[in-house]
């Protein structure tokens, strides 16, 4: 019998027993079933397994040369086979004279320190505009990973803000419709308003449209183009050459490399807005978390490592169990866009068909992610996932400790305390409530309660906490989820760095454009659908 084999054997037989069973007949699942590395604790005991699945698990895993593909990843090999690149979007947080990958961790550090200085400069009010005046106002202008990692991250670390003495304020557009853009101009002086235009080819038609209607906003305000061009806009890119010819001054660029994919990017100076937002010191600390992360990823065994035991449990649940969605849950406002970030992790990197041999996959890949703010999706599809009759699984993500009276400075700070353990309490409630069901409900006689008030549990869910939500915990959390990626990669076969799937769409709208806006432009070439749509706009 093969390992998939026994697999599918071993989830028929979990498929008739009820986690209530599985806690009832296991001593110590807790304890079994859950590893702490450093400041964050992951609690699987919740996950439809037992010791007997997860052994197997592992084996599999080994099968598929997981610990080959690990050391080739930690390499500078072209892994990302697709586009001849590799990917190392671990290099970004080397330690500054890193022994090992020296070449690189020089490579790295000498941008770091050219956007360190830049933050410094901005936080001590001596990067001024055009006229003199100081810059109060940013906005970061990408899409895709240059915008929700940094926004993400700058909106999570929000209680670590970094104080300047007129004040710092950040922005993010990427819509390419130009809503987001027009909503933030409308605040905003050009005399004091500092553009970061960020993308890797320096192509991205969303970016370059946004960065355009910035510029003639600029210049609107600010009369010479070429004055302001080199107060007013800072370049993030692979390609120097086409940030030049925009209007963008060497000095004002800061470089990318190939081997960064936009989703793994947050960590190099398309972090440029969270530098800025919490400072030089505390963007060296998130990036300690994510190297602890990759040390704890290369050393650990396999029974102990975090980021393969949550792509191994996510494929037990997705090709074994076929439960092909998973809700993330953070049981913290500040993690408000953390899902809205994983759902491009993960869909853009493992939302794939084709083996790394050309063939089709074997197995279904990666699971539709969503999910929200814990507290506010309780009154939101928590109905479903209680009551439904999807099968989902889900993270909790929560903070144990949150509000330091000294650190808020706020007579009302036992207050907000209260109010962060009644969210950690909803959270635990909930994911007892998913696994046990009708058995979760304490001094309640079952028989007196009418069916719709019964709950069948057995859905199963981590538990991912962290000590605090801090910038080293949060680097961690995000380099947990990298790696996760990458591990369900490899028991795919398949190719985590590319996205070709981004990129057709894109050319045909390109193809498109001049259509719209010629009412006289040959439509033949159409299929009837586009054809009709185009019309029926032509004719509005």
């Amino acid at each position: 019998m093969s390992q998939q084999q026994r697999l599918h054997a071993l989830a028929q037989d979990m498929r008739q027993r009820h986690l209530y069973e599985l806690f009832s007949q296991e001593q110590q699942r807790f304890e079994r079933l859950s590893v702490q590395h450093e400041q964050i604790i992951f609690d699987f005991s919740k996950q439809r397994l037992n010791d007997e699945v997860l052994d197997e698990l592992i084996g599999f895993a080994k099968a598929k040369q997981l610990d080959t593909w690990i050391e080739r990843l930690f390499s500078q090999q072209k892994i990302n086979y697709t586009e001849q690149r590799a990917a190392m979007h671990w290099a970004l947080r080397l330690p500054e004279y890193s022994e090992r990958h020296q070449d690189l961790s020089t490579e790295v550090h000498a941008q770091l320190q050219r956007m360190f200085a830049l933050v410094e400069q901005i936080h001590a009010g001596q990067y001024r505009g055009v006229t003199g005046q100081v810059i109060q106002d940013v906005v970061n202008i990408g899409v895709g990973g240059s915008d929700l990692g940094p926004m993400m991250v700058s909106h999570a670390l929000a209680d670590f803000k970094h104080q300047t003495a007129k004040g710092l304020r950040l922005h993010f557009v990427s819509t390419m419709d130009g809503s987001q853009l027009s909503d933030v101009l409308q605040h905003l002086r050009p005399e004091t308003t500092l553009f970061i235009v960020s993308s890797k080819s320096f192509s991205t038609i969303d970016t370059l449209s946004n960065a355009q209607t910035a510029r003639l906003w600029l210049s609107a305000g600010l009369g010479e183009q070429s004055l302001f061009l080199k107060h007013h806009f800072i370049g993030i890119s692979t390609r120097a050459d086409k940030m030049t010819a925009w209007g963008i001054t060497p000095d004002k660029q800061f470089l990318l490399w190939d081997w960064v994919g936009g989703r793994y990017s947050l960590w190099s100076c398309i972090g440029l807005p969270i530098a800025l937002s919490i400072g030089v010191a505390q963007f060296k600390r998130l990036l300690a978390g994510a190297y602890s992360v990759d040390q704890h990823f290369q050393l650990a065994d396999f029974r102990q490592n975090i980021p393969v035991l949550m792509a191994l449990i996510g494929m037990w649940n997705i090709n074994f169990l076929q439960i092909n969605t998973h809700a993330v849950l953070p049981y913290d406002g500040r993690l408000k866009y953390f899902t809205s970030y994983l759902q491009q992790l993960e869909m853009e990197s493992n939302g794939k068909s084709i083996q790394r041999n050309h063939q089709p996959v074997e197995m279904h890949t990666c699971p539709i992610i969503w999910g929200e703010v814990g507290p506010n999706a309780q009154h939101a599809f928590y109905q479903l996932l209680h009551q439904g009759t999807n099968r989902v699984s889900c993270d909790f993500i929560a903070p144990i400790h949150r509000y330091d009276q000294q650190q808020l400075q706020l007579e009302n700070a036992n207050s907000l305390i209260e109010q962060h353990y009644l969210a950690l309490s909803n959270c635990l409630a909930q994911s007892r409530l998913l696994a046990f069901g009708n058995h979760a409900l304490e001094n309640e006689d079952l028989d007196q309660l009418p069916v719709y008030q019964h709950y069948s549990g057995n859905q199963p869910s981590s538990t991912m906490l962290m000590k605090s939500l801090e910038p080293y915990s949060l680097g961690m959390l995000i380099a947990l989820y990298e790696h996760k990626v990458f591990v369900q990669s490899v028991l795919w076969n398949i190719n985590p760095f590319d996205q070709w799937g981004v990129e057709k769409g894109k050319q045909i709208a390109n193809s498109l454009l001049p259509v719209l806006t010629h009412t006289h432009a040959d439509l033949s070439h159409l299929d009837a659908s586009t054809r009709g749509l185009i019309q029926s706009i032509q004719m509005f």
